[in-house]
């Protein structure tokens, strides 16, 4: 009978050690598999971008640069005027003009052709477009050469070009388009309407 309680109690405690070792082991190879695992990628946390303002444009071998946005209210008064004998009095907008001023460069070697380049339309974050307004109606408040579409020789200081705009009051964000003959600042694609149009930013003072 004690002999059976003997043997009875190795048998016990040699389970007892097999289930401890087992335990161990499960253990011990639960955490190499822990350990070998990949750290979680850190969560991405999305930015709103930014988009980079963009002042200066090359089309072929034209360069387009800003140079000036002037907000001049609501009232074009005929005693600024630059010309007084093109108009006799104010023009006035419900809204606001907006005198711009680019540059155009050519970066060729040969001379550009003329009228083959322009400023075009200011367009707004909504995507809105606003004309320049006819120089007839404008001239008084205009230098007498505006220099849009001249002749570019290579490497001279940048041409002017100067328009002016009536844009609307809550429009903001606002760029302006450049354009220039579609092949080699082609002067007859571009009285054609086969054009390459940029976008510039504006800021306006």
């Amino acid at each position: 009978m004690f002999k059976f309680n003997k043997e009875a109690g190795q048998v016990a405690r040699l389970l007892l050690v097999v289930a401890v070792i087992v335990l161990v082991a499960i253990v011990i190879t639960f955490l190499i598999i822990k350990m070998s695992e990949k750290p979680p990628k850190p969560p991405i946390t999305t930015q709103p971008t930014v988009p980079v303002a963009v002042y200066e444009q090359k089309l072929g071998n034209i360069r387009f640069v800003f140079k000036s946005a002037t907000n001049l209210g609501n009232r074009l008064k005929i005693a600024d005027a630059i010309n007084p004998g093109y108009g006799s009095k104010d023009l006035a907008t419900t809204e606001k003009f907006i005198l711009v001023v680019m540059g155009a460069q050519n970066k060729g070697t040969i001379n550009t052709e003329p009228r083959a380049w322009d400023i075009g339309d200011i367009v707004d974050s909504n995507d809105n477009h606003f004309v320049p307004l006819e120089n007839y109606s404008v001239g008084p408040w205009l230098p007498l050469q505006t220099g849009c579409g001249a002749l570019l020789k290579p490497s001279f200081d940048p041409t002017p070009c100067v328009k002016i705009y009536d844009v609307a009051k809550g429009s903001n964000v606002l760029k302006i388009q450049v354009v220039t003959g579609l092949n080699n600042n082609s002067a007859s694609d571009f009285a054609a309407h086969r054009t390459q149009i940029g976008l510039v930013d504006l800021i306006v003072k």
